[in-house]
């Protein structure tokens, strides 16, 4: 049962002379790819827009060309696990509204390793060659990781690289039976993907649930006050993230599982046809 939010007051017909063009920026990690084509679809189906896509595959970039103003919008996690990039980038970039919440990160590792809490890791750390495998060095979640690793006083080194590149070590590591540590967050294909297991975090070191948000470039709400509110009338809970991304998983693309996931829930698409009729 979906359970999408709309929240629509606010709308008003005093925009209908804003442009409708616009460059979205989208991260390719299938919990933000998901409902930003939700958002996209909804604009240009019930609202007249033409959206051009622009895909990005790292955080650093993609918020770094919104600064610039190369695109207009782009999804990102943003209060914690792309912080530092919103605090270095924040004073040419707008917070429009939140999208989705329901965010978890942490440490990872096998099913199949026998243990189940961050406190155990130093107990095998030979097993793990004493590593964590990382993701983009300014990644908020490499940061929280650091101050995990200090705060159970691992003897762990945390490794730099990427999320594409953790998550090849990652798939090679299953195929081989071998043990790895790495991190992770879940609405993720990745966690649907691969068999692993978050674990525990006895001393609650890591962040609780986070939230998804549309950022803007700056000036983007003075000049789109309804396209701004008309992206904020649509909230994706977290079960319908993963609902589509579990679409994913079987073998559709981001595409055809968020056009199977809106045609299942047409209701939710009657409410949107009256977004900013008011």
């Amino acid at each position: 049962m979906a359970c999408i939010l709309i929240m629509a007051s606010g709308i008003t017909l005093a925009g209908a002379a804003e442009k409708k063009t616009i460059k979205m920026g989208i991260l390719q990690w299938n919990d933000l790819v998901c409902p930003s084509l939700v958002t996209k679809k909804t604009m240009e189906k019930f609202h007249g827009y033409d959206i051009e896509v622009v895909e990005f595959f790292e955080w650093g970039i993609a918020f770094a060309t919104l600064a610039k103003g190369d695109v207009d919008i782009l999804m990102s996690q943003m209060n914690f696990v792309a912080w530092d990039y919103w605090t270095r980038y924040n004073k040419k970039l707008e917070k429009l509204s939140c999208s989705s919440h329901g965010l978890n990160q942490g440490i990872v590792v096998p099913s199949y390793v026998p243990i189940d809490s961050i406190d155990e890791l130093n107990q095998h750390k030979d097993k793990f060659n004493q590593k964590i495998i990382g993701i983009e060095p300014g990644a908020g979640l490499m940061r929280q990781t650091r101050e995990v690793i200090e705060g159970y006083g691992l003897d762990f080194e945390l490794v730099d690289g990427s999320t594409a590149a953790m998550a090849a070590s990652v798939k090679s590591a299953l195929a081989k039976k071998e043990w790895i540590a790495t991190i992770m967050w879940t609405p993720s294909w990745m966690t649907q993907a691969f068999d692993i297991k978050f674990l525990k975090d006895p001393k609650s070191l890591q962040q609780p649930a986070q939230s998804y948000y549309w950022l803007g470039r700056k000036g983007f709400s003075k000049e789109y006050p309804v396209t701004r509110e008309i992206m904020a009338g649509v909230f994706v809970p977290l079960e319908d993230n993963i609902q589509m991304t579990g679409y994913i998983k079987e073998g559709l693309s981001p595409e055809e599982a968020v056009d199977r996931w809106l045609k299942e829930n047409p209701v939710i698409q009657e409410r949107w046809m009256s977004i900013g009729e008011k």
